[in-house]
């Protein structure tokens, strides 16, 4: 059975360990800050687990019930509750277990960082955030964790402020994530307007009020209400899961330490938006419009953010393009209301991706805090066991067979070939999308770990003064350290995250997918269900989920998925294993692409440049105008230069001569008589 307490405690405990640790941290000292953080993530997760365990094996009911009221007024109310259902339960355990997983990490990362006790005040106010996000019952509350989250992200990604990079760095996140927001409180003021209410419960049981309907925002035209609030709900999901065009924050925000970039960036923020459509199917359901739009956005992004991921040098970069294009993965997923395997494939990759961004850091720890792969090489034999997780999380991350993300990101190719099938030119392009992104997904993953561990020891023959990027803002001065080995403290999530990397996927594909786990959480109409078609192909579960999940496995024999890795991972071997110069002659051959790849298409000039450059230049010339040429040129300093004139010519009549002020009264009382005259006649 589900209880309040059970539910206060998982939200409640997170944030009082960053209120401790924040306010009194400096008091209590490093280590007892840590371990009030941990035990309090600790504890979620332990009840999160619980709860996940009671819906799945214990048959309790899901829970959804109000525990405090914010007003009411007439027939409107506001609360905070909880709906705890299985597709909160498993993102409830996913937050909580790579939260807690980092903040162990963190205590090897960041043990020099004199903002220790900040830090971890930081990532447990983030965790707080992202449970409220996603066991929220109403839109009012999961718009406060979605604003929550995004200012703990602003805090962490600036966290190192005194840097000028780190302060442009949240700026951009946050006023890139404040024009989705923008969309999202749209969304959220549509839903109120037609359907009189924020609760969740009572929106998806009267879709009747939108089903169909359709406004007039002027004359002649007519827009569909559903449509109308998915795309805009969809706005805000684009801005905080990194979507094109408002991608463009996250991989500046590798500013931040690293622990931050697996909790946010890899297994929860960005996956609040994929979270959030897929809470919302019963409203995406109702539009083929919306659903299309989503699907666009997503198929754009996996395969053209992934793209850049091929020619970035920084190890953490990498690693955040290949977020941007899993991110696509999952939006694709949606668009074909495929949204079981959108979440699956967000929790698999939850693994596989804060492994691999852990991986990059104790790599950063190792090479003292140099980012730069070209500067590196040669550290299986000096890191092996950071080398060996590295090599489970990239086999994830590319599909192959039985890892976690085979099952997940095959499922969502075939579930966009089943859309595909169907006709449609939106679904044709996402299909071809996701099919070549495996392509380009393999190519970069091997030459990150090529360029990584393999070759030569490129570190010896670096300069001697090290310009790291990624902590403390330290400048090491003298030849350079020999790489190390991390701490168990960094290696031990390491080896965790590896072992969900290769079995997670295999033990809960098929009640995920293809049984119901989501039953009642996740909503499809038959002629969506695209899901159905990819279980006609690879799941055959009639001698047991064993055999099916082995059969799905071996699937890979007869698909282009498979064979498009493997020849991702042919071409990186024989580039950078085997021909390293080759690739300099490449990109000096193909100048134009390379340019345009690192250039990031041009979309941080657009932002920068255009959008928040053409604000800043309007803003200049309405001053000129408006404010100083109108304002304090013709209203302020033009009275006060009238005043002046009259008191000028007012002044010359005060002479102090007796007879000058005789003779004015004899003009005025001529005047006078004069206009008593007139009058009377």
């Amino acid at each position: 059975m589900i209880t309040q307490n059970t539910l206060l405690t998982i939200a409640l405990a997170p944030l009082a360990g960053a209120v401790i640790a924040g306010f009194f941290g400096g008091r209590l000292g490093r280590t007892a800050s840590h371990w009030i953080t941990i035990l309090g993530v600790a504890l979620s997760c332990a009840l999160s687990v619980q709860v996940l365990h009671a819906l799945v094996a214990g048959g309790a009911a899901p829970y959804n019930a109000n525990v405090y009221t914010f007003y009411e007024v007439g027939g409107f109310s506001a609360h905070v509750g909880f709906l705890v259902d299985s597709l909160t339960a498993m993102m409830m355990v996913v937050v909580t277990f790579v939260s807690l997983l980092v903040h162990v990490y963190t205590i090897g990362y960041m043990r020099d960082d004199p903002g220790y006790t900040r830090f971890f005040a930081y990532i447990s106010f983030f965790t707080f955030s992202m449970l409220m996000l996603v066991m929220s019952n109403n839109f009012m509350q999961l718009f406060f964790g979605w604003e929550a989250v995004g200012l703990a992200s602003y805090l962490l990604i600036g966290f190192w402020f005194p840097r000028p990079s780190a302060a442009f760095a949240n700026l951009k996140a946050f006023l890139v994530n404040r024009v989705g927001d923008f969309g999202f409180l749209i969304g959220i003021a549509a839903v109120f307007y037609w359907c009189g209410s924020l609760d969740y419960d009572y929106v998806f049981s009267h879709t009747e009020l939108i089903e169909g309907k359709s406004f007039e925002p002027w004359a002649g035209a007519s827009w569909s209400i559903p449509s109308f609030i998915g795309i805009w709900l969809f706005i805000g999901a684009m801005g905080k899961s990194a979507q094109v065009p408002l991608h463009v924050w996250l991989p500046d925000s590798m500013e931040g330490p690293t622990p931050i970039s697996a909790l946010i960036h890899a297994a929860t923020m960005v996956t609040a938006g994929i979270f959030m459509v897929a809470r919302m199917s019963p409203i995406y359901e109702l539009s083929e419009t919306a659903l299309a739009f989503v699907l666009f956005i997503g198929a754009t992004t996996a395969f053209f953010t992934g793209l850049i991921g091929i020619v970035q040098n920084d190890i953490k970069r990498v690693v955040a393009y290949s977020t941007l294009s899993q991110l696509g993965y999952m939006t694709v997923a949606l668009g074909v209301s495929a949204y079981s395997a959108a979440v699956f494939h967000l929790m698999t990759h939850a693994f596989f991706k804060a492994l691999l961004f852990l991986g990059a850091g104790s790599v950063i720890i190792g090479m003292h805090h140099e980012q730069d792969m070209r500067k590196m090489g040669g550290l299986r034999k000096h890191m092996p066991i950071t080398h060996l997780t590295m090599w489970i999380g990239t086999l994830a991350l590319v599909g192959t067979p039985f890892f976690s993300g085979y099952f997940s990101k095959d499922s969502i190719i075939l579930a966009a070939q089943a859309a595909a099938g169907k006709g449609g030119w939106v679904q044709t392009y996402a299909y071809w999308a996701v099919l070549l992104g495996v392509f380009v997904t393999s190519v970069y993953s091997f030459r990150l770990l090529y360029l990584t561990f393999f070759g030569t020891e490129r570190f010896r023959d670096a300069h001697a003064d090290h310009h790291g990027h990624d902590a403390h803002g330290d400048h090491h001065h003298g030849h350079a350290h020999e790489p190390h080995e991390s701490p168990l403290v960094v290696t031990v999530p390491l080896i965790l995250l590896a072992i969900f990397s290769v079995g997670i996927g295999f033990f809960t594909v098929g009640p995920a997918l293809f049984g119901s786990f989501f039953e009642g959480a996740i909503r499809v109409l038959p002629e969506h269900d695209t899901l159905s078609a990819v279980a006609h192909s690879v799941w055959h579960a009639d001698h047991g989920w064993v055999s099916a999940a082995i059969g799905f496995g071996l699937h890979f024999i007869s698909s282009p998925v498979f064979w498009l890795a493997f020849a991702g991972f042919a071409l990186s071997t024989w580039i950078y294993l085997f021909n390293p110069g080759l690739a300099a002659r490449i990109r000096t051959a193909a100048s134009l692409p390379v340019r345009i790849l690192e250039n990031k298409y041009g979309f941080d000039d657009l932002w920068i440049k255009g959008l928040a450059g053409g604000s800043a230049r309007l803003g200049q010339l309405l001053w000129k105008r408006l404010d100083a040429g109108l304002i304090d040129g013709v209203i302020v300093n033009g009275s006060v230069a009238l005043v002046d004139r009259v008191a000028g010519i007012i002044r010359g009549v005060q002479t102090g001569r007796l007879y000058h002020y005789a003779f004015a009264m004899i003009v005025g009382l001529i005047a006078l008589l004069g206009g008593l005259i007139v009058a009377i006649r």
